[in-house]
């Protein structure tokens, strides 16, 4: 399998406090990968890492392709119209770059709403809307932090709907960072376990491995 994301003994520090500690991991063409802990793990110290906002102190991030983000948060641009948010994603693609009509396509829901201002919208929407606006820089990764944050669970599960139709039919990789362990483990075929800056744990099948979802997961599986 060809690798998209190649992280090698990350090390990144805030001042005097370690913050990841000798991370690696890797994500290969069409998998979907889940990177999973508790609050204050690194989670989002990697997303930003990877997404080159933080400065490592040590240690490799290798992307083959183009990788996109989905920020925890949304964030989106309140004042704009989805369509104007979605076609600021494609800006570095010229002029099909800002073509949203395959985006439409995906996420049906957004084309009933593209007039309207992201800030008006739900939270549901919103996190629609900076999928669509990551999917138009045509990535090969989609690096997603946070994809279930202060959502009801139905709005959760018709966005996890939409991210395994991408990976299927369009064979884009995915890593998924995740608070929600039960749900990241279920989608995803393969995963890491990060708490205190490190990786404790990886492989697949970790939501059937009691151990690890009572040290680390908050209960058995």
């Amino acid at each position: 399998m060809t690798t998209v994301l190649e992280i090698h003994d990350l090390v990144v520090r805030y001042g005097a406090a370690t913050a990841l500690d000798g991370v690696s991991l890797t994500v290969g063409a069409g998998e979907m990968v889940a990177l999973v802990g508790p609050n204050g793990a690194g989670k989002t110290t990697l997303v930003k890492t990877v997404s080159g906002l933080v400065r490592p102190a040590a240690g490799t991030v290798s992307v083959s392709g183009r990788l996109a983000q989905v920020p925890e948060g949304r964030e989106v641009f309140g004042d704009l119209s989805v369509d104007d948010n979605l076609r600021l994603g494609g800006w570095r693609n010229g002029r099909r770059g800002r073509d949203t009509t395959a985006v439409y396509e995906l996420l049906p829901g957004l084309q009933r709403v593209r007039g309207q201002k992201a800030g008006r919208l739900s939270g549901g929407q919103q996190q629609m809307v900076a999928v669509g606006r990551a999917l138009m820089a045509r990535p090969t990764i989609l690096v997603v932090d946070e994809l279930s944050l202060g959502l009801a669970p139905v709005v959760v599960d018709d966005l996890v709907r939409h991210l395994a139709e991408l990976n299927r039919e369009q064979g884009l990789a995915v890593l998924l960072i995740e608070q929600n362990a039960r749900l990241a483990l279920h989608l995803c075929g393969r995963a890491y376990v990060l708490e205190a800056g490190r990786v404790v744990a990886e492989g697949a099948g970790l939501d059937r491995d009691h151990r690890v979802m009572a040290a680390y997961l908050g209960g058995a599986a």
